[in-house]
C-alpha cells in the first residue's frame, strides 16, 4: 500500500527509517514537518540514514549523529510535538465504504475515561514537581507544578534542567545527577536554600535513575520545598517586645542557608576530588605503560641504529647505482627526445609492438588516429580497434617478422579515409627481430586523384561513345533524310491512290448489298490492315521528311483549345480510355503554327495512348505562369524508366518492334522551333507526365 509521509498518519516503533535524496526535493516546511514525524516514529534506539547531501538541520536537538561520513542519527530521547494531520479530508476518503461504527450515546462517559482524568487531577494537584531528563539532562517531560524551582534561562531556547534550575540550586543538582549516574541510586539533597521571585526557599531535591531497557540513561528529578517550622508558644509571646530576638533569627536563618552552601560546596568539591583521583590512579596504571613501552623502544631504537648503520653501507651502493641509472636515463631521455621529435616531424602514425604482438610505443599522431590510452599500452594490437580494414593482418604482420621482409597494404580507416600500411620488422641494435612497425601514410587525396580521373576518363568515354553514336546517327540521318526528300513525293503518291482506293472499295462493298464488310468479314479485315499499314508508311515518311528538314514555323494567333481539339479529333481513341482536357479561364491565344504544333500535339497523344493498352485516363490542362504557357499532357499508364527518359528524345531510339523512333525527336524539334521546351515526369506502374513550355510574348 501507498504511504505518503506528507500527508498520511505516520508508522510508529520502527527500528530504521531510510530516506535517501528526499529531503532536498522538499520545501523549508516539509522538511520541518518530516523530521519531527520521523523522530516519533522511531523507537528509542531506533536510527534514521539520510542521503550524501542532507541534514537535520535545526532538528540536532531531536537526532545525534551516529555516523557523519554515511549520514545516520540516532533517535534523542526528547519529546516532540507531533505534526501530525488528520483533517477531514483524509478521514473522509480513508471512510469511503466503510461500515458505520458504534458510538457512544451523547452524555455517556466510558469508565477508563473517568479514571485517566481521576489520575490527571492527582498528578496535577498532589504529585510533587518533578522532571524527567534524558542522558543530555535535556527535559523530556514536566510533572507537576515546577514553576517554582524552574524556570526558562535567557538567550536561545533550551530544556536543558542545570540552565533552567533556578538561583541556588545548579551546584547541587549537577552533583546530585553526577552522583546519580555513577552509582546509579537515588541521590537525595536536603535543605537547599534557593531564590525564587525575590524570596528564599528551603528545597528538598532527590534524583531518581530511571531503569529501562534504553542503553542511554534517563533521570527522575523531583522537588520539594520545606515549609518553615511554626514557632512555639513562648517565642511567639516574646514576639512583642523583642525586636532584637527577630534579627537574630535572621541572622541564623541566613548563616543556616551559608553552612548549607558551604556543605554542598563541600560535597561537590568532594565528588571533584574523588574524580580526580580515579583519574590519577587511571594515569599511574598508564605512566606504569608508557615506561614499559618506553624499554621496549629503547631496545627497538638499539635494534634501528644497527640497522641504520647498514642501511647507510647499502645506500652508499645504491647511490653509486642511482647515479649509473641517471646517466642512461639522461641517455634514455635523449633517446625519447629524438623519437618523439622524429615521429612529430614526419607527420606519419607509427604503431610499435613486440614479438608477442603486444603493443609498446606509438607516436603522438596515432593517440589521433587510433584513439588510443595509456592503458593500451601492452594489450594485443588486435584486441585493440584500430578502426581500419585490413584483411589478414596477423598473418602479414607474422610472415614480416618471419621473413624479414616489408609490406605495403592499402586500406581504408576512420571516417572513410584511405592509408597506406607499411608493415616491417622492428630491429635492435644488434640486429635481433623483436616485433613489427606500423606506420599509416594518408594517401587520401592520391586515392580522390585517382578516382576522379577514373571517372573523368569513363565520362570522356561516354562522351566519345555518345558523339560516335550521335555521328552514325546523323549521317544515318543525313542519309536517310536525302533519300526521304528525293523519293518522299514519290512515295506518297501511290500511298494516297492506296487510301483512296481502300476508301472507295469499302464504300462500294457497301453499295452492293450482296457484298458487304458483315458478310465478308475477311475482305473487311484485309482492306483495314492495309489501311492502317498505309499510314504507318506516310507516318514515317512525314516524321522522316520533317526531320530531314529545318521546322521553320509559321506564326498566327491561335485558340488552345481548339488546337487541343484538332490534335485529338485526328487520332482514334479507344473506349477503354477516358480523355479529358481544361484550359484555364482567361487563357490568351499564342503566336503559334497551328499545323507544326498540331503535330507535335498528336505525336505526345499518340504516345500516351500507346501507353495504356489495358484503357486509362488522359488529362490535358493547360495554364500560365508569369511569361510562360504550359501545357500538360497526363497519363495513367506503365511508365517510363529513367534509362529510357534520358534516351526517349534521341532519334532512331525506339522501344516498340514496329516504331522508328522519330516521333519524339520530331516532337522535341517541333517544340524547339517555337522557342519551347519539352519536360518529362515519370513513375514506372504510375504513368507519365509530359509538359509542353511555349513563351507568351512569342516574336515573330
Amino acid at each position: 500500500a501507498k504511504q505518503d509521509v506528507t500527508a498520511d498518519p505516520p508508522f510508529s516503533k520502527l527500528d530504521l527509517i531510510i530516506c535517501r535524496n528526499l529531503l532536498i526535493y522538499l520545501g523549508p516546511a516539509l522538511q520541518k514537518k518530516l523530521l519531527p514525524i520521523f523522530h516519533y516514529s522511531l523507537k528509542p534506539a531506533g536510527f534514521l540514514v539520510l542521503g550524501d547531501f542532507e541534514t537535520v538541520g535545526e532538528f540536532d536537538n531531536i537526532f545525534k549523529v551516529a555516523n557523519k561520513r554515511f549520514k545516520i542519527y540516532s533517535k534523542r530521547p526528547v519529546v516532540t510535538r507531533k505534526p501530525l494531520d488528520f483533517s477531514t479530508t483524509y478521514i473522509a476518503k480513508r471512510q469511503v465504504g466503510k461500515p458505520a461504527v458504534n458510538r457512544p450515546v451523547e452524555g455517556q462517559v466510558p469508565e477508563p475515561e473517568i479514571f485517566k482524568e481521576a489520575d490527571r487531577i492527582l498528578l496535577t494537584k498532589y504529585t510533587p514537581a518533578s522532571v524527567i531528563v534524558n542522558s543530555e539532562l535535556e527535559i523530556i517531560q514536566f510533572r507537576g507544578r515546577t514553576g517554582s524551582f524552574l524556570e526558562p534561562a535567557p538567550g536561545k531556547a533550551s530544556l536543558n534542567v542545570l540552565k533552567m534550575a533556578r538561583e541556588g540550586m545548579m551546584m547541587d543538582l549537577r552533583n546530585a545527577l553526577d552522583r546519580a549516574k555513577r552509582s546509579g541510586e537515588i541521590v537525595r539533597k536536603e535543605a537547599i536554600a534557593i531564590r525564587s521571585d525575590g524570596k528564599y526557599l528551603d528545597v528538598n531535591l532527590e534524583v531518581v535513575p530511571l531503569k529501562t531497557h534504553r542503553t542511554q540513561p534517563s533521570f527522575l528529578v523531583a522537588f520539594e520545598e520545606v515549609l518553615p517550622k511554626p514557632a512555639s508558644s513562648v517565642a511567639l509571646g516574646r514576639a512583642g517586645g523583642e525586636k532584637s530576638k527577630k534579627e537574630k533569627r535572621a541572622e541564623d536563618l541566613k548563616l543556616v542557608r551559608l553552612q548549607q552552601e558551604l556543605s554542598a560546596t563541600k560535597d561537590y568539591l568532594q565528588s571533584i576530588i574523588e574524580d580526580k583521583e580515579a583519574a590519577n590512579e587511571e594515569l599511574k596504571a598508564a605512566n606504569e605503560e608508557i615506561q614499559s613501552s618506553n624499554e621496549e623502544l629503547q631496545s627497538t631504537n638499539e635494534e634501528l641504529e644497527t640497522a641504520k648503520e647498514e642501511l647507510q653501507s647499502t645506500n652508499e651502493e645504491l647511490t653509486t647505482v642511482n647515479e649509473e641509472l641517471q646517466n642512461r636515463n639522461l641517455e634514455l631521455t635523449q633517446v625519447n627526445n629524438d623519437m618523439t621529435n622524429l615521429n612529430a616531424s614526419a607527420n606519419v602514425p607509427v604503431l610499435m609492438m613486440g614479438s608477442d604482438l603486444r603493443l609498446r610505443r606509438w607516436g603522438p599522431l596515432a593517440d589521433k588516429l587510433f584513439n588510443l590510452k595509456p592503458s593500451d599500452l601492452g594489450r594485443p594490437i588486435f584486441d585493440v580497434n584500430l578502426g581500419f580494414e585490413i584483411p589478414d593482418l596477423k598473418e602479414t604482420i607474422n610472415e614480416v617478422v618471419d621473413n624479414v621482409i616489408s609490406k605495403e597494404i592499402e586500406a581504408k580507416g576512420p571516417q572513410g579515409r584511405w592509408f597506406l600500411v607499411r608493415i616491417g620488422p622492428y630491429r635492435t641494435a644488434d640486429n635481433r627481430i623483436e616485433g613489427a612497425v606500423l606506420a599509416f601514410v594518408d594517401i587520401d587525396r592520391l586515392k580522390q586523384g585517382e578516382a576522379k580521373l577514373r571517372a573523368r576518363s569513363e565520362h570522356l568515354e561516354d562522351l566519345v561513345e555518345e558523339r560516335s553514336r550521335m555521328l552514325s546517327n546523323t549521317t544515318r540521318l543525313a542519309a536517310i533524310g536525302e533519300t526521304a526528300g528525293m523519293v518522299g513525293h514519290d512515295l506518297r503518291n501511290p500511298l494516297q491512290t492506296i487510301i483512296n482506293t481502300i476508301h472507295l472499295a469499302k464504300e462500294a462493298m457497301k453499295a452492293n448489298s450482296t457484298s458487304t464488310p458483315e458478310k465478308d468479314p475477311r475482305v473487311a479485315s484485309a482492306l483495314e490492315t492495309i489501311r492502317e499499314q498505309a499510314d504507318f508508311m506516310n507516318k514515317i515518311v512525314s516524321d522522316l521528311q520533317d526531320y530531314a528538314k529545318q521546322a521553320k514555323p509559321t506564326f498566327v494567333q491561335y485558340d488552345m483549345q481548339r488546337l487541343i481539339n484538332d490534335s485529338l479529333s485526328s487520332i482514334p481513341v479507344a473506349k477503354s480510355v477516358e480523355v479529358s482536357s481544361s484550359v484555364e479561364t482567361g487563357f490568351p491565344k499564342l503566336s503559334v503554327d497551328p499545323g507544326l504544333l498540331r503535330r507535335a500535339f498528336t505525336n505526345i497523344i499518340t504516345n500516351a495512348l500507346q501507353a495504356m493498352p489495358d484503357g486509362g485516363k488522359l488529362k490535358i490542362r493547360a495554364w500560365t505562369s508569369q511569361n510562360i504557357a504550359a501545357v500538360s499532357f497526363e497519363d495513367t499508364g506503365i511508365g517510363i524508366p529513367e534509362d529510357v527518359k534520358a534516351k526517349m528524345f534521341s532519334p532512331l531510339f525506339t522501344t516498340r518492334e514496329k516504331g522508328v523512333g522519330l516521333g519524339l525527336a520530331v516532337t522535341k524539334r517541333l517544340i524547339e522551333s517555337h522557342k519551347g521546351e519539352i519536360k518529362v515526369f515519370s513513375k514506372v506502374g504510375e504513368g507519365t507526365t509530359l509538359t509542353v513550355e511555349l513563351p507568351l510574348d512569342m516574336r515573330r
